[in-house]
């Protein structure tokens, strides 16, 4: 016996192909365009561009050479200015173009050191206590005895002799070579003994009476000569001056000789010059 066919059975089963092709394709959009969507948002970053004017931008690229990114965003580079990093380069790490006026500072290369090579390089301070004897040097003590004797011989009157201390020092030491003395205390073993040095000097007799030894009587010539230049008149004028302020009470802090008086200090001028002529009897 033969089976009916309906005749709408076929129809039915091409509207649900057509169905399933329609929802397929759909899935298929939606989950191309999320893909797409996806990619696009993975290629996408944020920029900051600090303009050489001091303003600050914020844009967002897919660009990742510098100079397409101000391209981009109509940044001109002036002349005098630089761009960091160069345009020709790849965006850095930090996303961050600056354009600056004039030549960019370059940075010196950081040097990096193991702890092996620190601990090789690295040398300890020593520091030692240290005691020392040093010696006082003397002094020379220079006694004028003339007694107005042609005599004109020194003689020691007493030799001299250095002194000794012992002093104690914090040294401290790097790599053997001494970087720092520090005294911390001093004391004196032996006094020094001055030398004494007993002068006699020819002394001269004025023609007034007066006694000068045969230095003074030169520096007394000196400076009237100096002061009077080569007129005798000019120079007898300062002798009489100097001479005058012997017997005042006004010129007496500067001693009561001629001497004296001449050589007082911002008084008389002495100078060895072509007007100076050593005294002669």
């Amino acid at each position: 016996m033969r089976k009916r066919i309906s005749k709408q059975s076929k129809p039915e089963r091409a509207i649900f192909s057509l169905r399933k092709i329609l929802v397929i394709s759909l899935i298929f959009i939606i989950l191309m365009g999320t893909m797409s969507v996806m990619a696009s948002n993975e290629k996408l970053k944020s920029v900051k561009i600090l303009l050489s004017s001091g303003y600050e931008m914020n844009v967002m690229t897919t660009s990742s050479k510098v100079s397409d990114i101000l391209k981009e965003n109509h940044v001109i580079v002036l002349d005098g200015e630089t761009v960091t990093p160069d345009l020709g380069d790849d965006l850095s790490d930090n996303k961050t173009i600056t354009i600056q006026k004039g030549a960019v500072e370059e940075k010196s290369e950081q040097s990096y050191f193991s702890a092996e090579e620190i601990l090789q390089s690295y040398t300890s301070v020593v520091e030692k206590i240290v005691t020392e004897q040093v010696e006082i040097p003397y002094e020379t003590i220079t006694k004028d005895v003339s007694d107005g004797s042609d005599s004109t011989q020194n003689r020691v009157k007493q030799a001299g002799s250095n002194g000794l201390k012992e002093v104690i020092y914090r040294i401290r030491y790097q790599n053997g070579d001494e970087i720092e003395k520090v005294v911390l205390s001093e004391n004196v073993i032996k006094d020094p003994v001055d030398k004494i040095v007993e002068v006699r000097t020819k002394t001269v007799t004025s023609r007034s009476g007066s006694r000068f030894s045969g230095s003074e009587l030169e520096t007394i010539w000196a400076i009237v000569r100096q002061e009077g230049g080569s007129s005798y008149e000019s120079a007898l004028a300062v002798a009489s001056t100097a001479v005058n302020r012997m017997n005042s009470s006004r010129w007496a802090k500067n001693g009561s000789s001629m001497y004296s008086q001449l050589t007082a200090k911002n008084q008389y001028c002495y100078s060895i010059d072509n007007y100076w002529v050593k005294y002669s009897e």
